[in-house]
């Protein structure tokens, strides 16, 4: 069993952007340059791509790639990592988005960092919001509390400025680690409200 693996989700019926994981970057699909960024990021030996549709499978196949196929009916990435972690063992799992061709693989190492500590089960990353994005519903925000445990995600301005602003606010990284226990009491719980009303996955755990 290996420490860790990474495992990159990717299908092609996404809502907003049908097809986007095979989308050519610079004579590369996007799917390659997310690969490419975490085999580089160097923190596991297993660099996976997990989707349900054969026409990424066999692009996938073709740049030299580990492919696991999934059922279709995943409601999230996270999801489908569950099932990934049926018959890929490991003590964490850090899910990169298969829509991040460029993801730090700084990034991708704090999270892995983060399970030096054996009492996180979950990890992600939030970073300095622009003030041009504090509005944006596309940009993920998160409110931690004084030691960086996450308090809430959410697409709205949070936390809202009554007066003056004080502090950051945080924009969410949308990239995750878990151990295997989380992501198998994960997926026996049902979507909550909060997850379905902002449509962010992360808000089941809280929840």
């Amino acid at each position: 069993m290996s420490r860790s693996a990474i495992v990159i989700p990717s299908r092609l019926a996404s809502t907003r952007f049908p097809n986007k994981p095979l989308v050519d970057l610079c004579g590369k699909p996007m799917v390659q340059w997310v690969w490419e960024r975490s085999v580089a990021a160097g923190v596991s030996d297993r660099v996976i791509i997990a989707t349900p549709d054969v026409e990424i499978q066999r692009v996938v196949l073709g740049f030299g790639a580990e492919v696991v196929m999934t059922r279709i009916d995943h409601p999230s990435g996270t999801d489908r990592i569950a099932e990934v972690s049926d018959s890929v063992g490991a003590e964490f799992y850090i899910n990169v988005q298969g829509d991040e061709p460029l993801i730090d693989i700084e990034t991708i190492r704090a999270v892995a960092a983060a399970f030096d500590d054996e009492s996180v089960e979950m990890a992600s990353v939030w970073m300095r919001c622009e003030e041009q994005n504090v509005e944006n519903p596309a940009v993920v925000k998160v409110v931690t509390d004084l030691v960086g445990n996450a308090l809430y995600f959410s697409r709205y301005a949070l936390p809202y400025a009554r007066n003056v602003r004080v502090g950051l606010v945080k924009q969410h990284v949308g990239i995750y680690g878990y151990r295997k226990s989380a992501l198998d009491a994960y997926r026996e719980w049902p979507q909550t409200e909060l997850e379905l009303t902002e449509s962010l996955e992360q808000l089941r755990f809280l929840e």
